[in-house]
Parts: structure tokens; C-alpha cells; sequence
């Protein structure tokens, strides 16, 4: 499953230009034009990386962090913009972002900027990631491997794979899983969450996820 990238960028021709060259690398880019059509996608959608012009309709990018941060949501951002002050590269940061590129930029520098952002999510800083011998999970393309070739999982798993990959050999309790696996206005299960565990196991082995009673569960990697 491809990484997700919200755009932000009122400029019809930049966010088309933009959205092709990163959909050509591989990316599922969502376009949006203003400030509050960002937040409402936002919450509707789970994002790998925010990519947020600032001087936009009616919320700036600025604003848009700033209430996305509110919201405890931690997804990486980065702005591109052409304020080039650095009181406004200072605002840009101390609003949460993950980095700041100025307008005119190469798309090129843009993505490689996001590859390392989305490399930094996992505590293997490698983008592909050796879950056995055999099974692999690229931390770019969202892509599973077994001996090759792909797995298909379904968002959740990803998800849940996703999380226990970023934080090996840590207890997850219960609401950690559900906050990040489960949208804000999505109602959790606990039946659901065991169906996603045993579908993983059956892909990882039973062994490299180990349930602990009534706590929640830890992913087992060497």
C-alpha cells in the first residue's frame, strides 16, 4: 500500500505539478486548495506526510499545524512556502513541522526530503526493514514482502504492522493501538483488533507478536 501525502497548495499549477511527479514515484497524493478543507481531510484520512503551503485560504498552513498539533496528531509535516524570513522559518517550526523548504524548490529536494522524514518514523533508519529472512516491509512504499513478493494488507493492518515496526519489543497497551489504528470518529473492537493480529501472525509467525493479558501486546524483533 503506498504512503499517503496530503498536499496544501492553492496554486493549481504547482499542486498539479507536484501531486503527478510524486503519484510517477510511487506516492498517493490528496489535493486540497485551502486551510479548513485540510483539516477536515485530515481527520477524515490517515496521512503518512503533510506537505503544507502557508499562505492559503481561509487557515494558513501555519494554523493548520498548529491545530492539527492541538489534536495530539504527530504526522510529519513539512512546509513549502515562499516566506523566506527567518521569523517566519522560526513560526514555521515552532508550530510543529518537520521541515521547511522555500519556493522555488527542485521536486527532486522535496523528495528526498520526504523519504528521510518517512525513514525517520522507524527506529531502523534503513527503508527496508528485515522482519525475518525471508519477510521485508519498505518504510517508503508501504510494501511487505514475502521471499519477493508482495503481501496485501488491508489499511488497518498496515496500520498496526506499521506501529509495532516503529516501537519494536515495547508493550502497546490497548488504547495506544486503538488511537493510532482506529480514526478519530471510528468506533474501535476488540474482536476487530484480534482478527488483525491473527492475520499478521499468520504472515510473521506466531511468535513475533506476543500478547501480554489485559495490557496489550509487543512486537518481537531480533
Amino acid at each position: 500500500m503506498k504512503s499517503k501525502i496530503l498536499l496544501l497548495e492553492d496554486d493549481l499549477n504547482l499542486s498539479e505539478t507536484v501531486s503527478d511527479y510524486f503519484e510517477e514515484q510511487g506516492f498517493d497524493v490528496v489535493c486540497v486548495y485551502d486551510g479548513d478543507e485540510a483539516i477536515s481531510s485530515i481527520y477524515e484520512h490517515n496521512f503518512d506526510l503533510l506537505l503544507l503551503d502557508v499562505n492559503v485560504p481561509n487557515k494558513s498552513g501555519f494554523d493548520v499545524l498548529k491545530e492539527v498539533r492541538n489534536q495530539n496528531k504527530n504526522t510529519p509535516a513539512i512546509f513549502i512556502t515562499s516566506l523566506n524570513s527567518m521569523d517566519s522559518l522560526e513560526e514555521g517550526f515552532s508550530c510543529g513541522c518537520d521541515d521547511y523548504i522555500r519556493k522555488p524548490f527542485e521536486l527532486k529536494e522535496l523528495l528526498i526530503r520526504v523519504q528521510t522524514i518517512l525513514k525517520r518514523e522507524f527506529s531502523n533508519k534503513n527503508e527496508l526493514i528485515n522482519i525475518t529472512e525471508k519477510i521485508t516491509f519498505n518504510s517508503i512504499s508501504n510494501e511487505l514482502r514475502d521471499n519477493g513478493v508482495e503481501v496485501k494488507l488491508n489499511l488497518k493492518e498496515l496500520k498496526l504492522l506499521k506501529l509495532f515496526l516503529q516501537h519494536p519489543n515495547e508493550l502497546l497497551v490497548h488504547d495506544r493501538i486503538y488511537d493510532y489504528v482506529w480514526d478519530y470518529d471510528e468506533e474501535y473492537s476488540d474482536n476487530s483488533l484480534r482478527t488483525y493480529i491473527k492475520n499478521l501472525r499468520k504472515i510473521l509467525g506466531k511468535d513475533k507478536i506476543v500478547s501480554l493479558k489485559k495490557l496489550g501486546y509487543r512486537f518481537n524483533q531480533e
